[in-house]
């Protein structure tokens, strides 16, 4: 028994082929249809289609990574239940195709966000960083977002703007269009429209936004219920703040307060080690032995926080993320499943980011995305789980 180990792949346009994701050792696709605007209906047809793609290779299409939540459903806006029935279609439809995990997420407009998505590593190669300096400077002086100066102490405002003074023109559109990156649309996203889309959210915070979460997990998981689809919440990425956004499932209270809204083992978590990980209060491994009955998928990747909030991605097995008693708990909710005789046992896992190395710098990849260094990844906890699966057996 093992993890089903999966790899996330991003269609027709991922410069990493379906070919060379077999030669991995991965199993199963994690992968969506991004072509499918939000809040639309994800027909039949084109379900089928990716999965007889996925299929042709060799691999099997096992995670939806993600039905995107429209922003109106989080706002409780304009149309936003018409969103959440097709929100509810579509996983009809995904289960009619026999596919039966989906991970979303719920934050407020953006997806994930860094400030450099090719931090120079010591031993060459690249990362994906986040720096809190470089991150105030881009709220306070480009992006000039009303009430930023709230947010940060004198000391704070006084490093971002000696950060921002040393930045060339050229510098300071490169952090724009970094930070930029995490908002999801297909329009070209300008300063003026994000100040814009944030105004929107001026008057929800935790406790709204919850609500309105809470409202979406009533209406779409007796639906995932009836049909068989195991719903996965990703977690913030990174897990505080940002914008003055409202952050929901950033903590272990934060998860375990969705879960109990409907209590459902339909309703679960997509436990990603690299965004609860960035967070120094969340205790990994206490977290898979608390609520690992209510994982549905598994993001591993660690990363190394600094003092100051900021962190960067490291290596799979190092950093902060405490890689060894991770799996280990996990492995052992894994035989608690298999005991239980639950179905959902094979607990879908994937690399998660990786750094650009080798060949990796000379293919352009989507950040975090690359190939070689997801493939170190994967090989790194592919080997740890055995050695761990190996030495719990010679103890029994």
């Amino acid at each position: 028994m093992h993890f089903e180990q999966t790899w996330r792949w991003f269609g027709s346009y991922d410069t990493i082929p379906l070919s060379d994701i077999k030669q991995t050792g991965a199993t199963g696709i994690v992968t969506a249809l991004h072509h499918i605007p939000h809040g639309e209906v994800w027909p039949v047809d084109e379900i089928k289609k990716r999965k007889r793609r996925i299929e042709e290779s060799g691999l099997r299409w096992s995670v939806v990574e993600s039905i995107p939540v429209h922003e109106d459903i989080k706002k409780q806006k304009g149309d936003y239940q018409t969103y959440i029935d097709n929100y509810k279609q579509s996983i009809r439809n995904l289960a009619a195709c026999g596919i039966d995990t989906v991970c979303y997420n719920f934050m407020p407009l953006t997806d994930w966000t860094r400030t450099n998505v090719n931090q120079p590593l010591e031993e060459g190669g690249t990362a994906l960083r986040f720096d809190a300096t470089a991150f105030a400077a881009f709220e306070l002086f480009i992006l000039q977002r009303d009430g930023a100066t709230q947010t940060y102490s004198q000391e704070q405002q006084e490093k971002a703007k000696s950060y921002y003074q040393s930045l060339s023109d050229d510098q300071i559109d490169e952090l724009t269009q970094t930070i930029l990156l995490g908002l999801p649309g297909d329009e070209e996203m300008t300063l003026e429209k994000f100040r814009a889309l944030l105004d929107e959210y001026r008057n929800i915070d935790d406790q709204k936004l919850r609500a309105h979460l809470h409202h979406f997990l009533e209406a779409i998981i007796p639906v995932a219920e009836e049909e068989g689809v195991r719903m996965a919440i990703h977690p913030d990425d990174p897990p505080f703040s940002l914008f003055g956004l409202p952050r929901i499932v950033s903590t272990e209270e934060d998860a375990r307060q969705l879960l109990e809204a409907v209590d459902s083992p339909f309703n679960g978590l997509t436990f990603c080690t690299g965004s609860y990980g960035a967070h120094s209060r969340n205790d990994l491994a206490g977290m898979v032995e608390r609520l690992g009955h209510r994982i549905n998928f598994i993001h591993l990747r660690s990363v190394k926080r600094d003092e100051d909030g900021s962190f960067q991605e490291a290596r799979h097995l190092e950093g902060d993320a405490g890689m060894y008693d991770v799996m280990l708990a996990l492995i052992k909710e894994q035989q608690k499943r298999a005991s239980a005789g639950r179905e959902d046992r094979s607990m879908p896992m994937r690399p998660d980011h990786g750094h650009r190395l080798l060949d990796d710098l000379q293919r352009e990849s989507y950040p975090g995305y690359s190939g070689l260094g997801r493939m170190r990844g994967l090989a790194e906890l592919r080997g740890l789980e055995m050695g761990i699966r190996k030495s719990l057996a010679s103890t029994q």
